[in-house]
C-alpha cells in the first residue's frame, strides 16, 4: 500500500494536518538533538568519577561475562572524552507485498552526560492486521490507517540526574487522534534535589495543559500517574509528569496546537534539570543503586508499555522501539 492509498481515509480533519504533524516532529527532533549536543559541549571539560563496582550488572546487547568490561568503559574517566554528538540511521517498514509502508529515522547518542538518550521520528502507513484491528478505535470499519510521531528516552550517566521519556503522535483510521506524554524518572525520588525536578518538569506540563483546558493537566498527570506503574512492583516508574491519548476534541488544528505546546514544555524543562545537576559529584554506590533502578524501566517497557506493542505488531522497526532500554542495568 502507498501514502495515496490513505488518502480515502473517512473524511476527518486530521488528514489536513499529515504534512504539518511529520514536519514539527521532525523539527522538534532537530531542536532537541541540538539542545542535548549543547551540553554534552557544556560538559566536554570532564564529568564526576565513579569506581566501577557494585551488584551483577547486564549490558543490554552483552553477555553477562561481557558486562564489568563495560561497566567500567562507561563511568571510568570521561574527562577530556569528546562532547557527544547524534549519529542517524534511517529504516523503512516492511509490508507483506512489497509496496512503501513508511519509515523512520533513528537519532542516538552516547555521550559525557547522555549515556545513551535516542530522539526517533517515524511516519507510517498501511492497514492493521485483523486480530489489532478492533483494539484501534476505527480501525473495524476499514483497517487502513496513517501515523507519525516522535519518541524520546533519555538515561544519564550521572545517577543525579533524572531519566527522561517523551513522545507525541497522530493516528488515523476512519478517526483521528493526537497521544503523547512525557516523564521524568529520578533515581532516588524522594530527595529533595529530586522533588525540585519533579516540580520544574510538573510546573511546565500544567503550563502548557492549562493554555487550552484547565482541565487537562489533572486529567493527564493521573493518567500518567496510572498508566506507568509497576504492578508486579506495586510501585510508580518515577516522579511521573502527564500521558493522553485519543485527544480529539472536535478541533483538530487546537488539538495539534496543544501537542506542540506539550512539546515545547518538555523542551524547556528538561534541559534546565540537566543542566543543573550534571556536575553534581555522586558515588559508586549512587550509580549502583542507579542501574538497579534501571531495571525497572526495562520492566516496564517490555511487559506492560502499549507504545512497544503497538510497534512490534504494525511492523515497526525494532532497533527504533527498543531504543528506550538503558545501556547498563542490574538485577542484584
Amino acid at each position: 500500500m502507498t501514502e495515496a492509498a490513505t488518502e480515502n481515509l473517512a473524511p476527518v480533519a486530521h488528514l489536513a494536518l499529515r504534512e504539518p504533524a511529520r514536519a514539527w516532529f521532525e523539527a522538534l527532533r532537530d531542536r532537541l538533538c541540538a539542545a542535548f549536543e549543547a551540553i554534552e559541549d557544556a560538559m566536554a571539560g570532564g564529568v564526576s568519577d565513579a569506581a566501577a563496582g557494585g551488584p551483577a550488572m547486564v549490558a543490554a546487547g552483552e553477555s553477562a561475562m561481557a558486562a564489568p568490561a563495560a561497566f567500567g568503559a562507561a563511568v571510568g574517566k570521561p574527562a577530556g572524552r569528546a562532547a557527544g554528538r547524534f549519529a542517524r540511521s534511517s529504516w523503512r517498514r516492511p509490508t507483506a507485498d512489497g509496496s512503501d509502508g513508511g519509515g523512520g529515522v533513528i537519532s542516538l547518542m552516547r555521550g559525557q552526560v547522555f549515556e545513551k538518550v535516542g530522539v526517533n521520528v517515524s511516519t507510517v502507513w498501511g492497514a492493521f492486521s485483523p486480530e489489532f484491528r478492533a483494539q484501534i478505535p476505527g480501525a473495524a470499519e476499514d483497517p487502513r490507517f496513517w501515523a507519525s510521531g516522535i519518541s524520546l528516552v533519555a538515561h544519564m550517566r550521572s545517577p543525579r540526574v533524572p531519566a527522561a521519556h517523551f513522545n507525541a503522535r497522530l493516528l488515523i483510521t476512519t478517526k483521528g487522534w493526537f497521544g503523547g506524554g512525557g516523564d521524568l524518572t529520578p533515581m532516588r525520588p524522594d530527595t529533595p534535589e529530586a522533588l525540585a525536578d519533579a516540580a520544574l518538569f510538573h510546573a511546565a506540563f500544567q503550563s502548557a495543559c492549562d493554555r487550552h483546558d484547565p482541565g487537562y493537566y489533572a486529567a493527564f498527570k493521573a493518567w500518567c500517574d496510572r498508566y506507568f506503574f509497576l504492578p508486579h512492583r506495586d510501585e510508580p516508574r518515577g516522579a511521573g509528569g502527564i500521558f493522553f491519548d485519543h485527544v480529539s476534541s472536535g478541533d483538530a488544528a487546537a488539538d495539534f496546537a496543544f501537542v506542540r505546546d506539550a512539546g515545547e514544555a518538555f523542551l524547556d524543562a528538561f534541559p534546565r534539570i540537566v543542566r543543573r545537576r550534571m556536575g553534581e559529584s555522586w558515588t559508586e554506590a549512587e550509580r549502583a543503586h542507579q542501574l538497579v533502578r534501571r531495571g525497572r524501566y526495562v520492566e516496564f517497557n517490555l511487559i506492560h508499555d502499549r507504545g512497544t506493542l503497538f510497534g512490534l505488531k504494525t511492523g515497526g522497526n525494532v532497533e527504533a522501539i527498543l531504543m528506550s532500554l538503558p545501556p547498563l542495568v542490574a538485577w542484584p
